[in-house]
């Protein structure tokens, strides 16, 4: 099983100065904007790699190269920030599946993820467990019965049918969002199939239950959270085990009302 946890509770919060993970317990999200004044977007491109580089330079449109350097500058002086390590000095390396980590040279270990989204990102950061996070801008017109029968699992596609306009269309990026936490959580992209495990959750039943078809018996060790990130989007987190405590921080220098 997946255990499903509401979060209409959480508010994103501007960080205190000395803000750490305070036990392995705690689970933190920063939610930032991806459009940034150009001196901020300058200081961000003079941290990251060489390589880094490169790949916004390969971006077609300027926005979208702009966006990737901050993002990648966020997640620098992010995890920086938790490591006390100049955020130029990270290094990363990927899994096969492409999921990045750190190579952290006898520091503590750190588990990260990051997602983003029309000019909005989110980036989960935790100590002892992996974590997966994913945003998805609400879009009409994606939400149809074909993609979910692709993708879906048989109980999630029957509630669907049962729903109409903007219920059915949130359900849908509730259930996306959802699943691409937990699949990026676990680091094997989509060799884990979609449609073989169960993120649908009836009103008043906190547990999602997994088609044991294809699906690890560890996965019964993940829990999984909605976030709410501002209107227009679907957000979820997923955890490696229970009883974290998530927090949820607000990225100063970009909160911008335009983003969310």
């Amino acid at each position: 099983m997946l255990g499903l946890m509401a979060t209409d509770d959480h508010i994103w919060r501007v960080p205190p100065a000395n803000l750490l993970l305070g036990s392995d317990d705690d689970v933190h999200v920063w939610r930032a904007c991806l459009d940034v004044i150009e001196s901020r977007l300058r200081s961000l491109s003079q941290i990251i790699s060489k390589d880094e580089l490169r790949k916004a330079n390969r971006f077609h449109f300027k926005r979208d190269r702009e966006r990737f350097i901050v993002r990648r500058g966020l997640l620098r002086t992010i995890l920086g920030r938790y490591l006390d390590v100049e955020p130029n000095r990270l290094h990363f390396c990927y899994n096969p599946f492409g999921k990045p980590t750190l190579d952290t040279s006898g520091k503590e270990k750190i588990s990260f993820n990051l997602s983003h989204s029309h000019g909005l990102a989110l980036f989960a950061i935790a100590r002892v467990r992996e974590i997966g996070v994913d945003l998805e801008r609400i879009r009409p017109g994606l939400s149809d019965d074909n993609i979910a029968e692709r993708f879906f699992s048989h109980p999630e596609i029957a509630l669907l049918k049962t729903l109409s306009g903007n219920i059915r269309r949130q359900t849908f990026f509730n259930y996306w969002s959802r699943k691409e936490a937990y699949i990026k959580a676990k680091g094997e992209g989509l060799a884990i199939p979609l449609a073989c495990f169960d993120v649908s959750m009836a009103p008043g039943n906190p547990v999602v239950l997994l088609n044991p078809e294809g699906v690890p018996e560890s996965s019964r060790q993940w829990f999984l959270r909605d976030l709410i990130v501002g209107s227009n989007y679907a957000a979820a987190i997923a955890a490696e085990g229970n009883g974290w405590r998530l927090s949820c921080w607000q990225w100063p220098e970009h909160q911008s009302e335009s983003c969310a």
